[in-house]
């Protein structure tokens, strides 16, 4: 496979990743959705024995304002084109594009060779725990690799959503980066990276292994003929596993990449678990799967994009 695996891998990846990216902007902006809320720390707790004073009795009465109704992903769409137009739906493609060619090229070139070394070569077959692990071990690597896009990417994508004067305003991935760089020290690049390379290897692991189990399920038992059928059944149930395992982690990491951290004061969130803890607490524990639809709407074209693709490039240059 070589070369070939990661050149394949990752055009396959900037085509679905730029054809399915307006879907990509509406999840980020969901999952944030309610972010200002769980952010806050709660107030001081009032001592079970007091003097009730005017102040104090005022004080108990101001109870929280609730989190603002959640919108759904055709509302924030619309809300999208009407603030900013329907170019604001390809908000940070430049990101994307630099992502995909970062961590999908690395990540699918590697599953390919791992899988290629791992698989029985008498049997030719390679159990399901193995292909698990190949994508694990892609998954990781590549994300690491591809960190500071991703971070730019969130940025860039979750800016229209802030009020005009804290907008970031990014010309660029490359804008993004280097004014990360220097306001905020390289080690920017990778915040959230443990949460990135998590991800991705849930989403590697579950989306390559079970396209490949699925795919192989469809033509063990006779169902269909190894062609576009095939490909897209197998890759949109691939698409669903991903993004039920990867969600939650996904909703994390996009409030920690997004986070502004003020000069002199406390970041919102002090880690992934502080964040996953305040998120729960402020809003639930469903507030982790927030974004799932725009997220399965996305990851299902996305996933069948992808290894529709993969499967053509895969023919066209099969004799290379």
């Amino acid at each position: 496979m070589g070369l070939k695996g990661f050149a394949e891998g990752g055009i396959a990846s900037i085509v679905a990743g730029c054809s399915t990216h307006p879907l990509d902007l509406i999840k980020v902006r969901m999952q944030l959705q309610g972010e200002s809320s769980a952010a806050v720390q709660p107030a001081a707790l009032r001592p079970a024995l007091a003097f009730q004073t005017t102040a104090a009795a005022n004080h108990i009465h101001n109870f929280p304002t609730p989190p603002p109704p959640r919108v759904g992903p055709v509302s924030v769409g619309l809300r999208i084109i009407q603030q900013d137009g329907a170019g604001a739906l390809f908000s940070g493609i430049s990101a994307t594009v630099l992502r995909q060619t970062l961590y999908s090229t690395t990540r699918m070139g590697l599953y390919e060779v791992l899988k290629t070394k791992w698989t029985d070569p008498e049997t030719k077959t390679m159990p399901l725990t193995s292909k698990i692990g190949a994508g694990l071990v892609a998954g990781g690597i590549g994300a690491a690799v591809g960190n500071p896009a991703d971070v730019a990417m969130v940025r860039m994508q979750a800016d229209g959503r802030l009020p005009v004067s804290q907008r970031r305003n990014y010309k660029s991935v490359v804008d993004a980066i280097t004014q990360m760089s220097r306001s905020e020290g390289i080690g920017s690049l990778w915040r959230g990276s443990s949460l990135t390379v998590n991800r991705a290897m849930l989403v590697t692991a579950s989306q390559l292994a079970s396209y490949d189990h699925f795919k192989e399920l469809i033509l063990e038992k006779g169902l269909m003929n190894d062609g576009l059928g095939t490909h897209v059944a197998a890759s949109f149930a691939a698409g669903f596993v991903a993004s039920v395992a990867s969600n939650p982690v996904d909703v994390i990491k996009t409030r920690v990449m997004n986070m502004r951290v003020e000069e002199g004061a406390a970041p919102p969130y002090k880690g992934a678990v502080d964040c996953a803890m305040k998120t729960i607490r402020a809003e639930g524990p469903m507030a982790l799967y927030k974004g799932f639809i725009p997220t399965i709407s996305r990851q299902g074209p996305f996933t069948v994009v992808l290894f529709v693709t993969l499967e053509q490039l895969r023919q066209l240059f099969k004799d290379l």
